[in-house]
Formats: structure tokens, C-alpha cells, sequence
């Protein structure tokens, strides 16, 4: 399925700058990687700073794709933080997300910040390591839909390019 980036019906470009946004930032990461230590700590830090951010606390349910309300979060984003982890791409919703993240960076100039936690850019730019492994399992799983495990290929080597920051071995997050 094509998730596509809705412009604002108050601008007849694609410019940031007429768009209305709903909140700040739109966090995307794995749950269970990340969810109790670093996405946690950097989800209290943006609200302690008084950043509105979307944080999806429900995990989403096998076989279910991803919910209206979760496009429009993303949608409705000055900015979209991608907590690149060990199994990120495991997840087929987070490489739905990722792809409409990125979709609306191109259309309504969504700033996208990557940080790549535990894992290295080029690991996600490349799909190796345990990207590669995630892929081995997308690929025989949607065999049938070639296009989607290009488009998920296609976005994870688009973030992997964009300058982020890494954190590696850190405690706790």
C-alpha cells in the first residue's frame, strides 16, 4: 500500500512554510529495542522542553496495518526523529512509517533527524548486519509484493545517507 503525503489545503505548493502542523516532532523507533531506556529518555527530555511529540505508546497488533491516526502524526510533523535500531527493520510498520516519513520530508520539506542507536548508518544504508537478516524474512515472507521490500529497501538507504547522530554502548540510553 502507498501512503501518500497530504499537503495542507491552505497552500497551493508543497512549502513548510503554509502547512499547519499538530506537533513538533513524530518519533518513530522499535519498541522493543528502544521503548523502556533511549526512546523513553529522549521522549521526556522533548516534553521537559516543552516540544510537543508524537509518541505512539500502543503496540500495534501482528497482521494490522498501520492506523489513519498514526499517517496523520506523521503528516502533521515539523519533524520526524527515526531511532535506527538493531531490529528496526524487523518491523514492517516501522518501515511504513519510514517510508511515509520520507515521503513527507519530499513533499512538505518534514525535517528527518536519524539517530542510529546500536547500529551503524551503513548498516542501515546497505541493509547488513541485522538489517540484512530482517530483509532475508521480508523477502520470503512478501514474496508477492516485490514492490513494497524495494520501497522499505529504497527508504532505509535514503535515512541511511542523512547526517544523524550515532550512539553506541550507551547505558541505559
Amino acid at each position: 500500500m502507498a501512503y501518500m503525503c497530504s499537503e495542507s489545503p491552505f497552500s497551493s505548493s508543497s512549502s513548510s512554510s503554509r502547512h499547519r502542523w499538530n506537533y513538533d516532532v513524530f518519533l518513530s523507533f522499535r519498541g522493543k529495542d528502544t521503548r523502556k531506556n533511549f526512546t523513553d529518555h529522549l521522549y521526556t527530555a522533548l516534553i521537559q522542553a516543552g516540544i510537543h511529540t508524537f509518541r505512539d505508546d500502543n503496540e500495534l497488533p501482528r497482521g494490522e496495518e498501520i492506523s489513519p491516526q498514526l499517517l496523520k502524526a506523521i503528516e502533521g510533523s515539523r519533524i520526524s526523529i527515526v531511532v535506527f535500531s538493531k531490529h528496526y527493520a524487523s518491523s514492517r510498520w516501522c518501515l511504513d512509517e519510514l517510508v511515509k516519513i520520507l515521503e513527507c520530508r519530499q513533499k512538505i520539506d518534514q525535517v528527518v533527524l536519524p539517530i542510529f542507536y546500536d547500529t551503524e548508518p551503513s548498516d542501515v544504508r546497505k541493509q547488513t548486519g541485522s538489517y540484512a537478516k530482517a530483509f532475508d524474512e521480508h523477502e520470503e515472507r512478501f514474496k508477492e509484493e516485490t514492490e513494497k521490500v524495494n520501497k522499505w529497501r529504497g527508504a532505509l538507504a535514503e535515512a541511511g545517507n542523512l547526517s544523524g547522530w550515532g550512539l553506541n554502548n550507551e547505558a541505559n540510553g
